[in-house]
């Protein structure tokens, strides 16, 4: 009996101390870490659903920008929250899948945080060393990109298809879907 008061006296602390997300964010790290949890790259071609780019954005730094900027790119696509354990274990996996094609050309990152606070969410990405473009919803979300779920990602092709939608965390720093990513920016 003493080691569930115990237990459940941990638990109160942590939470309220703040430390839930961080921690559970951790615990699901060492999860992808496992390699058990992929992302989607198999979605046939001709399934792909013509992306529609009507989404104003706003860049954490204030700048006004829309989705259809980046037409004719390859578009990684990733709606996250500070507030959101999933989110914070899968983005150290997102950084160094930037950092390796930051260079390159016909890739975007676009990562649209989804806390009301965008100080909050600014700091976050700072405080972590987290270097993608981040950015806020400035108007309406198009249908095909409404999700409950959070994080979700979205890879859009060159042509203004959507060739993958994962919902929840994933890997994206595997062998398997850098050359998914690569595919697509050979096509044109």
């Amino acid at each position: 009996m003493l080691e569930w008061v115990v237990i459940i006296c941990v638990g109160l602390f942590i939470y309220a101390m703040g430390w839930h997300t961080e921690i559970l964010g951790r615990l699901q790290q060492a999860v992808l870490w496992t390699g058990i949890i992929q992302a989607d790259t198999d979605l046939e071609t001709n399934q792909w659903e013509v992306v529609d780019y009507d989404m104003p954005l706003v860049s954490l730094g204030g700048d006004m920008t829309h989705l259809s900027e980046y037409k004719g790119k390859v578009i990684f696509l990733n709606y996250w929250a500070t507030w959101c354990p999933p989110c914070i274990a899968e983005m150290p996996n997102i950084q160094k899948l930037y950092e390796e094609y930051k260079s390159e050309p016909g890739i975007k990152f676009v990562m649209i945080s989804l806390d009301d606070d965008s100080q909050k969410a600014k700091e976050f990405l700072q405080n972590r060393g987290f270097t993608f473009d981040a950015y806020q919803l400035a108007g309406r979300r198009p249908e095909m990109f409404q999700s409950s779920i959070i994080p979700t990602t979205y890879i859009i092709s060159r042509e203004g298809r959507l060739a993958s939608k994962k919902r929840g965390m994933a890997n994206y720093n595997t062998d398997a879907f850098k050359n998914f990513i690569d595919q697509l920016l050979e096509k044109q």
